[in-house]
């Protein structure tokens, strides 16, 4: 049942988004040197007389890496947009709404719920609608993560603007009613901190 907001209106809770560890081969120190590759490429960074060819490579990698983060992202992304549209064919509370998964994806990258927000700043995520909205873009392009053989040079320097640019027409690909946290509310999890809940309900029933 929906619970009112500080105007009375209904306000009803979405599944929760919960996002799952993946394998990544890239350590933390390789990530944090291939940033350094890209800054220096770039005149940020004074390069040391490092190796133009081996600074290509170590950014090239670093945006592979980046591609890999994202992709198994958009995934769970795409998990919680199904769930959602579930959720809302069985309610009955947002009949008067054209609801499609482009609201949803709105919703989590334009308009999150403050608590949500304040989740992914304690995590470390300073541009929450960047990181889930190319998370997404990629999801569109690729049904399995993109061999690192099969991606062209331009691209993998450029991701992003490519990312930014399918997560438009995504968003244009289907008329929907816009949704907002007035409305609409939803926890974040880790899994491992999901679980862990749900171990702890199911101890105190």
């Amino acid at each position: 049942m929906p619970t009112p907001n500080h105007s009375g209106a209904a306000v009803w809770e979405l599944p929760p988004l919960i996002l799952h560890p993946f394998n990544e081969r890239a350590s933390p120190s390789d990530l944090l040197e291939n940033s350094k590759a890209a800054l220096m490429l770039s005149g940020l960074l004074p390069d040391g007389g490092a190796d133009h060819d081996e600074l290509e490579r170590r950014l090239l990698a670093g945006r592979y890496s980046e591609i890999r983060m994202l992709f198994f992202l958009g995934k769970d992304v795409f998990r919680w947009i199904e769930q959602c549209l579930e959720w809302s064919r069985r309610s009955p509370a947002p009949s008067h709404l054209e609801l499609m998964p482009q609201s949803f994806a709105r919703l989590l990258t334009g308009n999150p719920p403050e608590n949500v927000r304040e989740k992914l700043v304690r995590w470390g995520v300073a541009d929450h609608a960047c990181i889930f909205s190319r998370s997404i873009g990629l999801n569109v392009l690729f049904h399995e993560v993109p061999a690192f053989a099969g991606l062209s040079e331009e691209f993998l320097r450029n991701y992003h603007r490519y990312a930014d640019a399918l997560f438009r027409c995504y968003l244009e690909s289907q008329s929907c009613s816009p949704i907002g946290a007035d409305l609409f509310q939803f926890e974040l999890y880790a899994s491992g901190e999901y679980s862990h809940k749900l171990e702890s309900e199911w101890g105190e029933t």
